[in-house]
């Protein structure tokens, strides 16, 4: 089930509001990209899960076949690779201060300029998201961006994310976008291609609908606003603005308006339903037939009854056109989608349906009658029209054998987002708390013959990460995961069979392996009937339930003895406690407060540590008792992560703090009596060990943290001394503060946990086994038959640096499997980090190669990959490109 996902230190990071609202906002000029004094090139991929998260959102392109993108509430955007079926994310640049605009309450795809895309960023319209939202728009479909900043907050995970599209491009005059705001600020437009926005001072109703009105947090209490913009193409020409605007309202009894004068006024549509929120409104021009999905509330996960209406646009005529009686929903209707290729063509979801499954409404004669997706025989026995295929994420049936009526895997479950391909009937893809389904047979469905769906989210990685280890032995990754609870990657480039079960957390907070015997694992987690806490003797493989101690109400923290003899646990909604064995009988632990954070020596089996409100505790009795350390100067807040260093007692590292406050790294060599806080780390959020360089008597230490006044991913080979940022400003994935750990196997490696991007894990360039085990003797790259494209872009420069973008078209009739494009530099160049391929260079002589993802490419398509890399003097570019032997057309 997908809930509203926070950070669990959002409130210790200071940001400033924007304050003031202008009439209109004119974007600022891209800034250099931040440079730390010390870089190193790493590569950077996901541990594959293969989704996880919420998916309100996909959106294809009108007017250019197979472009399409996917927008997450927490994890950014996302956009369909043909050639390779899988999803390339667009937000990777988004830093730390900016964590917000992660969150994606709505995308645009240009259908005048395919090329350019648009997105409304912004995660959180009440306190938790210290800033503002922002319109971020591209020329190059994503690969760089430019950004508005809003005087006011989007709600990217807020209730009613589902709705929409709240951004919308003119279909005729493309210069033109409109975009629907919550918290009352009404609707707004850009008429110079989203560089600057005003209000739309004419536009009536802001909208009133909350979730509930009582949540003194903001986020259920939260005017939902204006949540679609339609236009309708037939009543405008090639370089006017469309004349006719239809825009969706967050108001029961005035849900839609209409402007048939480009916006300059508007109207109540006259005769609506109302007793409803409208979810989606999708306009068939050639019949002219507005759509309208509704449901009684606004969603994602929420929804008791709903209808779906019919607008004939030349009449004004409404008609029920619900595939059920009211009487007989349980559900709202959301998932609005039109075949482009045969209208009449009409599909809804019930997306608020949770049991037995969703469901998905398809009518071929423009709504007047309907089939089901699936359909019952004699209750509780089902018959589907499809079958479900979902062997790439196995985990998708969440090792569930549940009764009839219901099934593993289902169908989904906050099914908001349903799509058919404009130019394909056949493809069909719609949007789960879980991931993305799509089908390419979907006209079976009409014939009888069963149609088949399959995950189709490949590279769309959406889980928000809480905790990380690495054993020395086993599995290289155990993985504490929000909404899907966790994984064991036995190989990080392979999507794991099962996530963790018996029991299935709904998210999982925390994980510790015993260090001197890996084999045992316990973690501990959020579900709602059940224990709150698991262990494994076979290394995270199998799992069993423990006992909880009175009044455990939710996670919390918990420590694995070296030798796997106890366990210390800091439940929410109790005390810590601890216990021998595998947690059937607990103790209360005395000397340290409630919600502590607690740690494990990882030599001593008797030694625990804590940490709350700037007191450090030590026990050396089992975790018996605690005594608080004398050690000061350490922050007086709760958001501090600490671990003890593998192999020798007593060493320890503090990571923590608030700009307002202590912030920053401390060590201590003596078990916590004392603290030293180093130089040159202004702050840090995480710490974690990694196998030592060679040569290196002291583990690699990893951190997330600002060091030079650069905010990013750094690794120190001595000890604290010296830091080198190995991250770069194309993959900064917003939030990383919960959680980091070194490969205590391979040197250089690190996990990185972030806040919808899932668990990211670099190496440094050329080293490496990419997770699957050694480096296999690479093989020449045959050269592909037919002609060739290039078109290299710098898309930003700076003193001494610059960013590129090289796209690589294959302008043949045959199919690449395979390819390597080489150039030379004039100027000296060098590449310093490269993504969605592999590099080398040579003097001025670079080769990039196909990673495995993107090495197919078809007749006619393309396939892209950025870089930054080092200047002096000039920076030309380069003049001819070589496919192999084979010279391309440079562009």
């Amino acid at each position: 089930m997908r809930r509203t996902r926070t950070l669990t230190a959002v409130l210790a990071l200071a940001a400033g509001l924007l304050t003031g609202v202008p009439a209109a906002l004119a974007a600022d000029p891209p800034k250099p990209a931040a440079r730390a004094a010390a870089a190193d090139t790493y590569t950077w991929k996901n541990a594959r899960i293969d989704g996880g998260g919420f998916v309100p959102g996909i959106v294809f392109n009108r007017t250019e076949k197979n472009l399409a993108y996917a927008r997450t509430d927490i994890g950014g955007a996302y956009r369909w690779q043909q050639s390779t079926k899988t999803w390339t994310p667009l937000l990777d640049h988004v830093g730390w201060d900016d964590w917000g605009h992660t969150g994606v309450v709505s995308l645009a795809s240009d259908p005048v300029d395919p090329d350019n895309v648009y997105v409304a960023a912004g995660t959180y319209t009440n306190s938790w998201d210290p800033g503002n939202g922002a319109v971020l728009r591209s020329a190059d479909r994503g690969a760089t961006w430019r950004k508005t900043d809003l005087p006011f907050k989007l709600g990217g995970n807020m209730p009613g994310r589902g709705m929409g599209e709240r951004l919308a491009v003119d279909p005729n005059k493309n210069s033109v976008l409109y975009l629907g705001a919550p918290s009352g600020k009404g609707l707004w437009r850009s008429t110079d291609s989203g560089v600057t926005w005003s209000r739309v001072t004419a536009f009536p109703n802001p909208g009133n609908y909350a979730q509930d009105p009582s949540d003194t947090s903001g986020y259920g209490s939260d005017n939902q606003g204006v949540v679609w913009v339609t236009f309708d193409e037939s009543s405008g020409t090639a370089g006017n603005a469309t004349k006719t605007v239809y825009v969706g309202v967050a108001d029961k009894e005035n849900a839609v308006y209409r402007s048939t004068d480009a916006g300059a006024t508007w109207q109540r549509l006259p005769g609506q339903p109302t007793g409803y929120l409208a979810h989606k409104g999708v306009l068939d021009a050639k019949n002219g037939y507005l759509y309208l999905a509704y449901s009684d509330t606004g969603g994602p996960y929420d929804g008791g009854k709903g209808r779906l209406w019919r607008y004939a646009t030349t009449t004004g005529t409404w008609t029920d056109i619900s595939p059920v009686a009211e009487a007989d929903t349980y559900f709202g209707f959301s998932g609005l989608t039109v075949d482009r290729q045969k209208p009449g063509t009409v599909m809804a979801t019930a997306y608020s349906s949770w049991w037995p499954d969703t469901q998905i409404f398809r009518s071929t004669d423009s709504g007047a009658t309907w089939t089901k997706a699936w359909d019952y025989t004699s209750y509780p026995s089902r018959e589907n029209r499809y079958t479900m295929d979902v062997s790439s994420s196995p985990w998708l049936t969440w090792g569930a054998n549940p009764s009839p009526p219901e099934q593993s895997p289902k169908l989904g479950w906050m099914t908001e987002s349903l799509e058919i391909d404009p130019f394909d009937s056949d493809r069909m893809m719609y949007g789960t708390g879980a991931t993305i389904y799509g089908t390419e047979n979907l006209t079976n469905w009409d014939d009888g013959t069963k149609f088949t769906l399959k995950p189709m989210v490949q590279g769309l990685e959406e889980t928000a990460v809480n905790d990380l280890a690495s054993p020395p032995s086993g599995a290289p990754l155990l993985s504490a995961l929000g909404d899907i609870g966790g994984f064991r990657h036995t190989d990080l480039t392979k999507v794991p069979s099962m996530m963790f079960t018996q029991p299935n957390f709904t998210s999982t907070t925390s994980l510790d392996f015993a260090e001197t015997k890996p084999d045992t694992v316990v973690r501990v987690g959020n579900l709602d009937s059940g224990p709150h806490i698991a262990f494994s003797t076979d290394n995270g493989a199998n799992w069993f339930g423990g006992t909880d101690p009175a009044g455990v109400s939710g996670g919390g923290t918990v420590a694995a003895a070296a030798d796997g003899s106890r366990f210390v646990w800091s439940p929410q909604g109790a005390g810590v406690h601890v216990a021998t064995g595998f947690g059937t009988s607990w103790s209360a632990s005395k000397g340290i407060p409630q919600g502590a954070i607690v740690e494990s020596d990882r030599v001593d089996p008797k030694t625990f540590y804590g940490f709350k409100s700037g007191k450090f505790y030590v026990s050396t009795d089992g975790g018996a008792t605690f005594t608080a350390s004398a050690a000061t100067g350490l922050p007086s807040g709760d958001s501090v992560r600490f671990k003890a260093l593998p192999g020798t007692k007593g060493d320890i590292w503090l990571a923590g703090g608030a700009p307002d406050g202590a912030y920053g790294l401390w060590h201590s060599t003596d078990g916590g009596a004392t603290f030293a806080k180093l130089p040159g780390v202004e702050q840090a959020d995480t710490v974690g060990f990694g196998k030592a360089a060679p040569g290196a008597s002291y583990q690699t230490l990893f951190t997330s943290a600002k060091i030079g006044g650069v905010r990013g991913i750094f690794r120190s080979t001595d000890k604290g001394a010296t830091w080198t940022r190995i991250n770069d400003d194309a993959h900064q994935w917003g939030w990383t503060g919960a959680a980091i750990t070194g490969d205590p196997r391979v040197y250089g490696r690190v996990y990185v946990a972030t806040n919808g991007r899932g668990v990211i894990y670099g190496d440094p360039a050329g080293t490496g086994d990419g997770g699957t085990g050694p480096t296999p003797t690479p093989t020449p790259t045959p050269t592909p038959a037919g002609g060739c494209a290039v078109t290299y872009k710098v898309t930003h420069q700076w003193s001494g640096g610059f960013q590129a973008e090289v796209r690589l078209d294959n302008t043949g009739t045959s199919a690449w499997n395979g390819w390597s494009l080489g150039w030379t530099f004039a100027d000296g160049q060098k590449v310093s980090q490269l993504w969605n391929a592999e590099h080398t260079q040579s003097g001025s002589a670079v080769t990039v190669k196909n990673t495995g993802w993107n090495a197919a490419v078809a007749a006619g398509s393309s396939v892209s990959f950025g870089f930054t890399g080092s200047w002096s003097g000039t920076n030309a570019k380069p003049t001819a490109f070589a496919l192999g032997e084979r010279g391309c057309t440079v562009s």
